[in-house]
């Protein structure tokens, strides 16, 4: 079998571009999976997208090679190849990953699947970037000459359990990486914490990301939601969830049975509403002001889940309205329901 020189995944598509246009690898993937974000896909499930599957499979678009045109991947798409299969083409595979914990969540997961094949993990390198890598143009790609760190036991052993952690049922797993030494995945530990922070504020109910929305309405008086919106130069520097996940967090904070913010003209944060060019520029429009209620979390004297139902996924923990699992953050401390 013919092998080429340098294999790069990577952890976001903007970066993925970057990469490809400063020609740093003979191949560059993107692995763009979502885990900070609703139920996690199930192991099987999982693994499945990342192995290989014959060329007339049920479901022909689940598969990590699916809808891919470059001409590095076309033969490995034809084939179906599985992750494992394709990296043996390759010399060496550089893993680049973003500071993000979703990115975090990426690495260890990828780590955690190729950990039992030897033939890979001797070849894998780790560049960890600082900032997120499609923050820079191809031309600063090309001039940087990041450290890449050869994957040993220990980054395998660190990633497996931090991967098991997050498919937990519940957070405690989770919490209790903050006392294990997780310094061979540098950005791990930061994304433990940033992740245990937006399970619901043991006074508040609410997470980081929704209180940080809250303080900017407050701060700006009149704030637009893409005010609310993270981003490079934004006041909401949260970097854990993105753009669909933040407006569906709004829509919780605005249309709950006593909402936090007022003046939301319109919703549900959906790509219907986008398609629709009077509803997207009503929305777009909005003034946004906090309610009494809203105004009493953010001073923290009144929880938001006493008056609206809380359901949604934290890893493979479940949060309802009477299986909360809390965070405080001063003490670091996780609080069961």
């Amino acid at each position: 079998m013919s092998t080429t020189k340098r294999l790069i995944l990577t952890t976001g598509d903007s970066g993925a571009g970057a990469l490809k246009v400063a020609g740093l690898a003979d191949c560059v993937i993107d692995i763009g999976w979502r885990f900070v974000w609703g139920k996690l896909r199930s192991p099987v499930e999982l693994d499945t997208w990342l192995s290989s599957r014959p060329v007339a499979h049920e479901d022909p678009d689940f598969h990590w090679l699916s809808h891919r045109t470059e001409r590095a991947i076309e033969d490995g798409h034809l084939r179906g190849l599985g992750l494992v299969d394709f990296c043996e083409r390759f010399e060496t595979v550089e893993l680049w990953i973003d500071p993000e914990p979703n990115a975090q969540l990426i690495l260890i997961w990828l780590l955690d699947f190729l950990r039992p094949h030897a033939k890979i993990t001797q070849k894998l390198r780790l560049v960890q970037a600082d900032v997120c890598i499609g923050e820079h143009t191809p031309e600063a790609l090309m001039a940087w000459w990041p450290a890449t760190v050869a994957i040993g036991q220990a980054h395998l052993e660190a990633a497996s359990a931090a991967w098991q952690a997050w498919r937990a049922s519940t957070p405690q797993m989770w919490s209790d990486l903050l006392v294990r030494d997780l310094s061979v995945l540098p950005r791990l530990s930061e994304a433990v914490v940033q992740l245990l922070e937006e399970l619901p504020h043991r006074a508040t109910g609410l997470g980081a990301t929704e209180m940080r929305m809250l303080e900017i309405v407050s701060e700006q008086g009149q704030a637009r939601p893409c005010d609310l919106f993270p981003g490079e130069g934004k006041s909401n520097t949260r970097r854990v969830f993105e753009y669909w996940e933040v407006g569906a967090l709004l829509d919780g904070l605005a249309s709950g049975p006593v909402p936090a913010i007022s003046r939301l003209e319109e919703g549900p944060f959906t790509l219907e509403m986008h398609n629709d060019a009077d509803r997207h520029k009503r929305y777009k429009q909005s003034k946004l002001s906090l309610t009494a209620p809203g105004k009493a979390v953010l001073a923290g004297t009144d929880d938001f889940s006493r008056h609206n139902p809380i359901h949604r996924w934290w890893g493979g923990t479940e949060l309802t309205s009477d299986r909360l699992w809390r965070w405080d953050p001063v003490n670091r401390t996780l609080i069961a329901p």
